[in-house]
């Protein structure tokens, strides 16, 4: 079955506050379902990212055809240029955002997700609804603490 992946991540301020949205969908069975969630302090590049992993972590099944539709350079590019190889060949040495790129290759390894990008603010319909559901968490009253990034992740101080 295709399932189809869109995301979004923002920031008010980089760092800042930030959030990600999230649609995906089930072309085939006319379905589709949207999630949310918003940080205290983050970046725009973790969100985008977040998105991501966050969408991936919802399959249920290894057996799907999965289309991840992001509007990030940053996340695209490193599937579709095959940068994530050579990090994971230095030891993530000298990469951002490692605690994230981990959790995110044992996801793609999984589910073999084919990544698309597309330009974001120019009229695509579904990256303009993840935009809408990235700022607005990122506007939310409760926002997440991203512990990693704020240095509250005992296992990132060592």
């Amino acid at each position: 079955m295709r399932i189809e992946i869109y995301t979004d991540g923002a920031c008010s301020g980089n760092p800042g506050k930030g959030g990600y949205g999230i649609l995906m969908r089930v072309p085939e069975k006319n379905y589709q379902k949207t999630f949310s969630k918003g940080f205290r302090k983050t970046t725009n590049n973790r969100m985008e990212l977040l998105a991501v992993i966050s969408a991936l972590e919802k399959l249920k099944s290894t057996e799907n055809d999965i289309h991840v539709y992001t509007d990030s350079k940053y996340v695209a590019d490193a599937v579709n240029q095959n940068w994530i190889t050579g990090w994971i060949k230095r030891g993530w040495k000298n990469v951002k955002n490692p605690d994230l790129w981990k959790k995110f290759i044992e996801l793609y390894n999984q589910h073999k997700p084919t990544m698309h990008w597309v330009k974001g603010h120019a009229g695509h319909f579904e990256n303009e609804l993840c935009d809408k559901l990235a700022v607005a968490a990122a506007s939310s009253p409760n926002l997440e603490i991203d512990t990693y990034f704020e240095g509250l992740d005992n296992n990132s101080l060592f």
